[in-house]
């Protein structure tokens, strides 16, 4: 009688040269290996290994028409893989390395897979602004297809344990680099058109981008019936197993309850836990904090999380963007 075989435990490695040497060796051999970014950590496989890029997708059960960033170390491999305007250039110039990702078109000769861009013309690409992020992209030599290392729809990562609560067994290794800083995944600017669009609220404010650009984004069409250019705008994303209700000025018996900054919510008594975003109303904290906190709450298994209004500016809009994607119909 045949037995299935245990899978195998994901190594935890140390974020030094030996750990990232390691990380390197097994993403070259086609190997999954998560990673600390500044946002939250990446499910990285080669980007031009279709095999590697087909083992992300299974690993986080990821809708295929849903398109991967490819992480870089540098501008002048950015440039081999897409092909930058000048206000796609101007973005780059201002923002990177950090949490901004720009949709270009695709190179004639792209060496990443086409199914990391979802079969498109066009590809998502950024570099991160984190030390080991950076070094693991110098030791593979090559761009990283990199989504949240996560299953895909759940609440992202920030750090080495949360990973391995979801995907131990299932990928090769994670490098354990702390906790993430910014806490919400990459904006997502469209530079494909005569304006840039906003695909994705992220790490970068719409306003410090509109400041460099010195115009107005336009926003992503909803309409749109070509499907996702990016990452993350599928309408139901980054959710906890408990529904998810949004601007919560009651609270229900045995709900558990988000807040941010001092507003209290008639009924908090009735809460199973009780947790803050940013006591003191920062934006930034509270970003960083978002994903750990909703799975603290996720997991005493409420009868639904109610979250208290977050103002919607600055970080603000990638924080209730998320929300909303939790909170939408599944």
């Amino acid at each position: 009688m045949a037995t299935s075989v245990p899978p195998v435990a994901t190594e935890c490695l140390e974020a030094d040269p030996a750990g990232i040497a390691r990380a390197a060796s097994l993403l070259k051999a086609g190997r999954l290996v998560a990673f600390p970014t500044e946002t939250v950590y990446g499910l990285g496989g080669d980007a031009t290994q279709g095999e590697a890029v087909a083992a992300i997708y299974a690993a986080k059960g990821r809708p295929r028409f849903n398109p991967l960033i490819a992480h870089v170390a540098d501008f002048a491999t950015a440039r081999k893989l897409g092909e930058f305007n000048a206000q796609a250039c101007k973005l780059a110039d201002a923002f990177w390395p950090g949490p901004l990702t720009l949709v270009v078109p695709r190179t004639p000769d792209c060496p990443v897979s086409p199914l990391a861009s979802a079969g498109l013309d066009s590809i998502a690409i950024r570099i991160p602004a984190h030390p080991v992020a950076l070094d693991l992209l110098r030791a593979t030599g090559r761009p990283l297809a990199a989504p949240s290392a996560n299953p895909s729809g759940g609440v992202s990562p920030t750090t080495a344990a949360h990973v391995l609560s979801d995907l131990d067994g299932v990928i090769a290794a994670v490098i354990d680099g702390g906790a993430t800083v910014v806490g919400v995944e990459s904006t997502v600017v469209s530079c494909l058109e005569d304006k840039p669009r906003l695909l994705r609220p992220g790490g970068t404010s719409r306003r410090a981008i509109e400041a460099v650009l010195g115009t107005a984004l336009a926003d992503r069409d909803e309409a749109d019936a070509t499907g996702p250019h990016s990452p993350g705008q599928l309408a139901s994303h980054y959710a906890p197993h408990a529904p998810l209700r949004m601007d919560a000025t009651t609270v229900a018996q045995d709900e558990a309850v988000l807040l941010f900054g001092k507003e209290r919510p008639a009924g908090l008594e009735h809460a199973l836990v009780v947790l803050n975003l940013s006591e003191s109303g920062d934006l930034i904290e509270a970003a960083a904090n978002l994903f750990s906190y909703l799975r603290r709450l996720d997991r005493v298994r409420p009868t639904a999380i109610a979250v208290a209004p977050v103002p919607d500016h600055d970080l603000g809009e990638a924080i209730n963007d998320r929300l909303r994607r939790a909170a939408a119909p599944r």
